[in-house]
């Protein structure tokens, strides 16, 4: 244990912010630089070291918490990131990006606010980096085994690495330009830069693993060719079908899905573009999702000078505390106010969009929207609450309700799904496709970062021992897992 009387003497301590007026003029990261590592120890030694920590159950990876608070609050970081990497290949990218429910099972947080895990474990990773503790590790020796990744986003560079680490030869195939996923093209800079991408990328070459770019798999190379040219194939390709909105005037030009619009950002910090083909520039800016890809959305309009930025969600606001349906250590749905949210904009909840108008040239103006409230446990719209807003940039963050089907992937292999539309697996995450294997979003549906990380971790077990008979590499989940609701 850290400290037995660590939670007793310190209170929470988060992460320091940039001011608001200082980093909406540039796409870096949020966060003050070096502000955590002074904290870090005494934030670490409020954790105690549960006889049952739940703090493990809340985690999809297994996350093996209390140790590497343990080690960070003595300063001990080799130790600590060693005990990070156990079950976490890329915690720079977690510690960044995941909402944790880690925290929402912190005992602790049963009477006090929980311990900040996220914020120790971005210390840890960000100093191993840092003073050179993170290395490549090739394979002793290789199988002759070989393995094709499809996808690039954190289930597939996970299954990629373990697998490469195992001593198969692993190709991952990724239909954009640069590797990444969502990670590259769906998070802006400003939540997460790409040198954390990038140098991750240089490790996994290190140790052996090929990447591909600009090939997808059902179109520029059938996947049935590729099921010839290896032994076995891992599916992470995500769930990339947007849910859309059909109202009239969907038509209407300025309409777009939020992953038609937040790319286009992150390839002007990659230089692919001086400027946005899309940008909110001067324009009345309209997010339609309350969740975290609106949030990023409004963070990026801000940055790009929106002229005004109002959030729709259609369901009430989240209450501040946890309610009954919702005890510990459940993952609560409570009010979030994010980095961009602190940065403005309107937030209007319990509201339904009814149809988009436009001006004579076909660009759209104004959305028109209506209360919403539940009666009898169904959405009903409230009579004579209907009004209009200014919209010149509608962006749709209302999620994805599945795996691409256009591309051809699921009907060349023949992959049959489940009853929610995704791609089906046994518990090895093995499809009806004899080596033919699914991790990520693809399998499970829309989901968290850790979820996908520890579908890629798992799925290379399956995937390993398809091969060799038998595995050393661990499995966190099943896919059947559903973890304290998350």
């Amino acid at each position: 244990m850290a400290d037995p009387k660590g939670f007793l003497n310190h209170g929470r301590e988060v992460a320091k912010t940039r001011p608001v007026e200082e980093r909406v003029k540039d796409w870096n990261e949020v966060y003050v630089a070096g502000s955590l590592l002074p904290i870090i120890s005494k934030q670490a030694s409020r954790c105690m070291d549960c006889g049952i920590p739940f703090c493990h159950n809340g985690c999809p990876l297994g996350n093996l918490i209390p140790e590497w608070n343990d080690y960070a609050y003595r300063e001990n970081w080799a130790a600590a990131s060693e005990r990070l990497h156990a079950t976490n290949n890329f915690p720079e990218f977690t510690g960044r990006l995941c909402p944790a429910p880690c925290e929402s099972a912190c005992v602790l947080g049963i009477n006090q606010p929980a311990v900040t895990i996220k914020n120790v474990e971005v210390s840890i990773i960000d100093k191993a980096w840092e003073t050179g503790d993170v290395a490549p590790q090739a394979p002793e020796r290789l199988s002759g085994k070989t393995v094709a990744v499809i996808g690039s986003g954190p289930a597939g560079l996970a299954a990629a690495q373990q697998l490469t680490r195992a001593g198969h030869t692993v190709a991952v195939y990724e239909r954009a330009d640069r590797i990444g996923g969502l990670l590259r093209y769906g998070i802006p800079e400003f939540k997460m830069e790409k040198r954390h991408i990038n140098r991750r990328i240089e490790q996994m070459r290190a140790e052996g693993t090929r990447f591909r770019t600009g090939v997808e798999i059902g179109r520029d190379l059938k996947a049935t060719d590729l099921k010839k040219r290896y032994d076995a194939i891992v599916i992470a390709a995500g769930a990339t079908t947007a849910r859309d909105l059909p109202v009239p005037g969907r038509e209407l030009k300025g309409i777009y899905q939020a992953m038609e619009y937040l790319p286009l950002a992150n390839k002007v910090q990659e230089g692919d573009y001086v400027s946005p083909p899309i940008s909110a520039e001067g324009k009345h800016v309209v997010v339609i999702g309350g969740g975290d890809t609106g949030a990023d959305c409004v963070g990026t309009a801000h940055r790009q000078g929106a002229a005004s930025v109002t959030q729709l969600e259609i369901m009430p606001r989240p209450g501040d505390e946890r309610n009954a349906a919702q005890p510990w250590p459940t993952f609560p749905m409570l009010y979030k106010v994010t980095s961009a949210h602190e940065e403005g904009g309107e937030r209007i909840y319990s509201v339904s969009t009814t149809h988009f108008e436009g001006d004579e040239d076909g660009n759209v103006q104004w959305l028109h929207l209506v209360e919403v409230e539940f009666v009898e446990g169904k959405l009903t719209q409230k009579p004579g609450t209907e009004r209009k807003i200014p919209a010149q940039l509608v962006t749709l963050a209302m999620g994805f309700t599945g795996t691409d089907r256009e591309n051809g992937l699921v009907d060349q292999f023949g992959l049959e799904l489940d009853e929610r539309g995704n791609i089906a697996r046994d518990a090895d995450f093995q499809t009806n496709v004899p080596g033919v294997f699914v991790a990520g979003d693809a399998g499970r549906g829309q989901s968290l970062i850790v979820w996908a990380i520890a579908e890629g971790r798992s799925a290379a077990r399956g995937v390993d021992r398809f091969l060799t008979g038998a595995s050393d590499l661990p499995a966190p989940i099943r896919p059947t897992d559903r973890a304290l609701m998350v």
